[in-house]
Order: C-alpha cells, then sequence, then structure tokens
C-alpha cells in the first residue's frame, strides 16, 4: 500500500489570532504548515475599537491585525507557511490522515487539523428572548459610532463588545439602555461602573415599529413579569456570538465545540471552545498548546506508527 501524500503536516483553519499563532508555533518547529481563510486574515480583530488586556502594547484590534498579516506574510516569504484564500466546509478524522474540503471543490490532507474558525455574530431571530419584525436588523453596537445613537439608544444583549465600546468612545456621552437576558447577567459587571449604562435585566423583549415610521417600540417584560414600555431611536445588537464550526466538528448542547470530543486529528483552538473563553490572548495559547500536543504526539513512537 503506498504511504499518503500528505499536503501539509498541520492544516490550520481560520487566520484570527488563534489561527495565526498557531502558524507561527508550527512554524517555529518545523512542521509544514498550511493556512485556510475564507476571508480576511486577522478575522474579527478589524472591528476591535479597543484593546486593554492583550500584551505587546496594543490598543486598537486593526493594528494587531496588522501585525498578524505581517507575520504570516513573513512566514510565506521565508517558504514556512502556505496560505489559501479559501472557506473550508467541512473536516474529517481518520486513523491515516485528516481532511479539509474547500467551498471551491478541493481537498487538503494532513496529519492533524487545527480548527479556529471563531465565531459569528447572533442575529434576534437566533434568540428566544426577541421578538422582532422579520425585516428587523440590528447594526452591530460594535460598527456603531456615537454620532450614530441619536435620541435613546437600546441595546439588544450585554455581550462583552459593550465593553469595548465604552472603552473605544471614553469621551462619548451617549447614555445606551443595555436589555439583557439572565444567560448575559455574569458579562455585565464589568459595564455594570459606567455611568453610561442604563441596565435592565429582562425576560423577554419585543419590538415594533412607531406608529410614525420614526423609531421603535421597545415592550419588556423584566425578570419579575411586569410589562414596561419605551420609545428608542436607535437599537442596536450586541446579542453575543455562535460558533462558526465547519461541518464534520463535533458540536455540543450549546454549539460549541468541546476540544476533548473531537477525533484525536482534530484539535480545536480560540472561541470555537466555549463561549467563557473568547478572549484574544487565550485564542492565542489555546492554538499554540495544539500545535504543540500535536508535535510531541507525533515525536512518540505511538505517533510514528500512525495512530496519533
Amino acid at each position: 500500500m503506498n504511504a499518503l501524500s500528505y499536503d501539509a503536516d498541520l492544516l490550520v483553519v481560520g487566520a484570527g489570532p488563534a489561527g495565526v499563532a498557531a502558524a507561527l508555533m508550527a512554524s517555529s518547529l518545523g512542521l509544514r504548515t498550511m493556512v485556510l481563510e475564507g476571508d480576511i486574515v486577522g478575522g474579527r480583530l478589524h472591528t476591535i475599537g479597543s484593546l486593554e488586556n492583550v500584551p505587546g502594547g496594543w490598543t486598537t484590534g486593526p493594528q494587531l491585525a496588522e501585525a498578524l498579516i505581517a507575520d504570516l506574510t513573513r512566514l510565506q516569504q521565508a517558504g514556512l507557511c502556505t496560505l489559501v484564500q479559501e472557506r473550508a466546509t467541512k473536516v474529517g478524522g481518520y486513523a491515516d490522515r485528516a481532511e479539509v474540503a474547500l467551498a471551491d471543490g478541493r481537498t487538503f490532507l494532513a496529519r492533524t487539523i487545527v480548527v479556529a474558525t471563531g465565531v459569528a455574530a447572533l442575529a434576534p431571530r437566533d434568540v428566544d428572548w426577541v421578538s422582532a419584525p422579520d425585516q428587523f436588523s440590528a447594526p452591530p453596537l460594535w460598527r456603531t459610532p456615537p454620532a450614530a445613537c441619536t435620541g435613546p439608544t437600546f441595546v439588544l444583549g450585554g455581550d462583552r463588545p459593550l465593553g469595548t465600546w465604552l472603552r473605544a468612545h471614553a469621551d462619548a456621552g451617549t447614555a445606551l439602555h443595555v436589555l439583557y437576558p439572565p444567560t448575559d447577567d455574569y458579562k455585565i459587571e464589568e459595564v455594570s461602573r459606567d455611568e453610561r449604562v442604563r441596565l435592565l435585566p429582562v425576560s423577554h423583549v419585543t419590538l415594533a415599529r412607531l406608529s410614525d415610521g420614526d423609531g421603535w417600540r421597545v415592550l419588556v417584560t423584566d425578570r419579575q413579569g411586569a410589562r414596561h414600555a419605551y420609545a428608542a431611536a436607535t437599537v442596536v445588537g450586541n446579542l453575543g456570538s455562535k460558533p462558526a464550526a465547519p461541518e464534520g466538528v463535533v458540536q455540543g448542547e450549546d454549539g460549541y465545540c468541546p476540544p476533548q470530543h473531537q477525533h484525536h486529528r482534530i484539535r480545536i483552538a480560540g472561541d470555537l471552545r466555549s463561549s467563557r473563553f473568547q478572549r484574544i490572548v487565550t485564542a492565542q495559547g489555546s492554538a499554540a498548546e495544539c500545535v504543540l500536543a500535536h508535535y510531541y504526539a507525533s515525536a512518540s513512537p505511538v505517533g510514528k506508527g500512525g495512530v496519533q
């Protein structure tokens, strides 16, 4: 039987902070590395207005994104890594290989895959605590400048971009009325002392256009069952994220992808692991650990025998 011809030792799916960290670690260990990215290197970093817990002096997401782009460019120019700009649609782990299928019909083989595709923003239709017209679309908070928050501004959800927005616009006097369900309680603490935030814990929210078409009627059912009505000039979304995992990755009940439940040739890095560990630094560290785990397993007698 002919030996398999691998396209790379390690296939990295996604080129955000976790994916680039995996590529850097893999290249430093002499592993033939291929990175697959269907959008832009740096991912959601390009939309983060403020950073405060990332070492290195970075103050905005775009700054760090440009640094990651430079890192990946340097690896490619040195012949240490290949970047393929195409979306991965399916991954698979087998006894002797890992496979990634791309949207353009190609398939690549490797010894191990690191999946670091991150998360996508939830829309109102994705959650059960918001009722809104079919045509309703809330612009994301993290893309909304203070100048666009005219009149009473209501935020759907208490996800962490709320804190990022407040830090990025420290001089903005905009008051944000934040409607958030019980599942967001643990996220709210970091913004609860900001005087610009009005916290409204809810069990359900119903949105309807005002009769004059200018603004929204916000009907809130609070945690005690009482109902309150507000008029909002602006409504923005901050509902949280959902995993953007390709087919073939094992997902838990919450949609996230527990690393311990995957095939041994498929390793999960970054925000895909859990909603509670969505930080840039933890994403990068988890990716480095994935690569090191592959490296040491491959160097062992078991790994050399083709089992891992």
